[in-house]
């Protein structure tokens, strides 16, 4: 069984399964995320008018899943011939560098829609206000602004080496700067996921809270309720499911190289990480299933 040798370890991981999982599903998720984003996009484009607030950042985030998407080919190959990268350390790095700017971006819009349909159910009056075309328009641009900005040290740790005479693209950085790349990782984690995952936990706790509070309503709008807090529960648990496991086990792979634990414990840490990276690239795929349950959900609505 071919194992890949860690550069920057003393431990030989057993990484012959993802050499199926991978290539497998990232071939799933480029085709789904393809078709959906395009379709998303072009009813973005020629479909919907006037825009509202949440559509704009529907929009940024189909544009960010569909750069991601269009990346993922490249990757495929990679794993498919068994970590051997053909395509230069330029293009090594860009991947990775798209991976982690949609993936942080893909959060940050998902958090965006989440606050205005916390003002909209919370606080109505402040929603009018401050859920406008033009300062949500201001906000996407500063989210692309920032992520990439916080993003680009990716293109300066990232790097290919020969190993068994094969070019491999690591994610991570060079021996030399591991320990910096840890901490680096370490402000990704807190600044760009803790934090949105705070708030948009005390966001839905809130709209749970309001939306369940016993008052005098019609059924149409107890009906209304009840479709709000499924969309509450389908939101978390995407992103539960696709951004949580990853950063945990993604954190505790770093950590536990650096502190030299024994080969086996880092081997199953390894395993886990590498399971939960087509989690967080199967979020390209179901934001565009989001998109439709959110206009499904607002035509029953408006009925």
């Amino acid at each position: 069984m071919r194992e890949e040798k860690n550069f920057s370890y003393k431990c030989e991981f057993d990484e012959e399964f993802k050499f199926i999982l991978l290539p497998t599903s990232y071939g799933i998720v480029f085709c789904l995320g393809l078709v959906l984003n395009v379709l998303a996009l072009y009813i973005f484009i020629f479909k919907i008018r006037p825009w509202k607030v949440i559509n704009v950042f529907m929009f940024n985030l189909a544009v960010s899943d569909l750069i991601y998407v269009l990346s993922l080919p490249l990757l495929i190959h990679y794993y498919s011939k068994e970590n051997n990268w053909p395509f230069g350390m330029v293009l090594c790095k860009i991947v990775r560098f798209l991976f982690y700017t949609s993936l942080y971006c893909s959060i940050h819009f998902l958090l965006c829609i989440s606050i205005c349909r916390f003002l909209a159910v919370c606080y109505p009056i402040k929603f009018i206000i401050w859920c406008q075309i033009r300062y949500a328009r201001i906000i996407a641009i500063g989210i692309w602004v920032v992520i990439i900005g916080i993003e680009s040290p990716i293109l300066y740790f990232v790097t290919t080496s020969n190993i068994d005479n094969d070019i491999v693209c690591h994610d991570t950085s060079n021996p030399d700067l591991f320990d910096q790349f840890i901490i680096y990782s370490t402000v990704n984690l807190v600044l760009l996921f803790c934090v949105p995952f705070i708030i948009l936990l005390v966001c839905y706790g809130l709209m749970a809270y309001a939306l369940w509070k016993p008052a005098t309503a019609t059924s149409q709008n107890s009906e209304s309720k009840k479709k709000s807090i499924k969309m509450i529960i389908i939101v978390l648990l995407v992103f539960i499911i696709c951004f949580l496991p990853f950063h945990v086990t993604r954190t505790m792979y770093y950590y536990f190289r650096k502190m030299d634990l024994d080969c086996f414990t880092l081997n199953a840490i390894n395993i886990a990480y590498k399971v939960t990276r087509p989690l967080a690239s199967a979020n390209s795929f179901i934001d565009p299933i989001l998109y439709f349950l959110v206009w499904r959900f607002r035509l029953r609505v408006t009925r």
